[in-house]
């Protein structure tokens, strides 16, 4: 990633313009790069019903909350950034869109909605969100 990332110049294997990996992380902390210390959730619907299917059979296997990683209620999320003294860091969400539940809770926690940084969409893709994950000091995934 940091020899060889796509920096937005050139194109793809079918003539198209390729974006910038680091667009996400550029604009969230511009020339502080570098020193970002940061966390990311990502919250993906899993498509309803199949993603549940999915979790719960996760969750029988791995003895974890099947929904938990799918719901993101900020106390599961605070219990995985307290302990790290990550909670005085933004907190960076990543999504499909599809569950704009998650972004209202998380928003109206008074300690994580303060923390709280969102992608805007001219420069959210997929491999921007993978270079913010990546980078991250603490990822949340499911």
């Amino acid at each position: 990633l940091f020899r060889n990332y796509n920096t937005g110049e050139g194109t793809n294997n079918k003539g198209g313009q390729v974006n910038d990996m680091c667009s996400g992380i550029s604009f969230l902390f511009g020339e502080d790069i570098k020193n970002a210390v940061y966390s990311v959730i990502h919250s993906r619907s899993l498509e309803g019903e199949p993603g549940l299917r999915l979790m719960e059979n996760l969750a029988r296997k791995s003895k974890c909350d099947p929904v938990a990683a799918l719901e993101m209620k900020p106390d599961y999320v605070k219990s995985i950034l307290a302990p790290l003294g990550m909670l005085e860091y933004p907190i960076v969400l990543i999504t499909d869109g599809q569950n704009n539940e998650v972004l209202e809770r998380l928003e109206a926690d008074p300690d994580i909605g303060p923390m709280l940084r969102t992608v805007p969409e001219e420069v959210c893709w997929v491999g921007g969100d993978l270079t913010l994950a990546i980078m991250s000091n603490v990822f949340i995934g499911n």
